[in-house]
């Protein structure tokens, strides 16, 4: 049964299943780094939760539009998760452990249910990422640098093959420019007004209409940087 499932799959190793071999066989070689690995891929995505604190930080003493892409960053994550998701079920490749058995794994094999293509794990970190850019280019920055190494150590541990990372983060990019660039556009001055009430200390002060002090905020997406 397990064999008809998997070939009625999209099999992904006719794209680079070489370059995933190559990958685990690196892993192999590397025992000295398959614990941070590890780690690091299953639990990685708390510290961009981290980064979306600082981005909070950083946008209370800036411009409204900027605590608007901060506030993004999760919503841009749900909405990317949601799309990816839908896109998973479609295309139902199955995971490269069951191309490849008996190839060096760190992360267990999954369910042939639980399908690689695009890695949730690569198209989460990304939207967070884009959203943060728009808060702060150096902690963007930061944020590119983890998702790149989030989306490495999912084909390192052998949960996805190149592809299945590179198109999660286009995914994760192109969802999260949508969603924050709308949301500049359409949810500014909401976020505005509710700033100038009892949501203040948690979101800091109002715009002044365009005006001279508002103007000289701190605005860490822009020059600030």
């Amino acid at each position: 049964m397990a064999d008809i499932i998997t070939d009625l799959a999209f099999d992904g190793s006719t794209i680079d299943g070489s370059w995933y071999l190559d990958t685990t066989r690196f892993a192999h070689d590397t025992s000295w780094l398959n614990g941070f690995m590890n780690v690091y891929t299953s639990i990685g995505v708390v510290l961009f939760a981290v980064f979306i604190v600082i981005g909070w930080w950083i946008a209370r003493s800036a411009r409204s539009s900027v605590m608007t892409a901060l506030i993004a960053a999760p919503v841009s994550a749900v909405v990317a998760y949601v799309i990816n998701d839908a896109i998973k079920s479609v295309v139902a490749e199955a995971r490269p452990c069951y191309a490849y058995p008996g190839t060096f794994l760190i992360e267990k094999c999954p369910p042939l249910s639980d399908y690689s293509f695009p890695s949730n794990h690569s198209v989460v970190v990304a939207a967070v990422t884009v959203s943060l850019f728009f808060v702060s280019i150096r902690l963007g920055v930061v944020s590119a640098i983890a998702a790149l190494l989030m989306g490495f150590s999912r084909v390192y541990v052998g949960a996805h093959y190149p592809h299945d990372v590179l198109v999660g983060l286009l995914v994760g990019v192109l969802v999260s420019l949508a969603v924050t660039l709308l949301a500049q556009r359409y949810a500014t001055g909401l976020v505005d007004r509710m700033r100038g009430g009892p949501l203040q200390p948690v979101l800091g002060a109002p715009d002044r209409d365009g005006s001279e002090a508002a103007a000289h905020r701190v605005d860490p997406a822009g020059v600030g940087d």
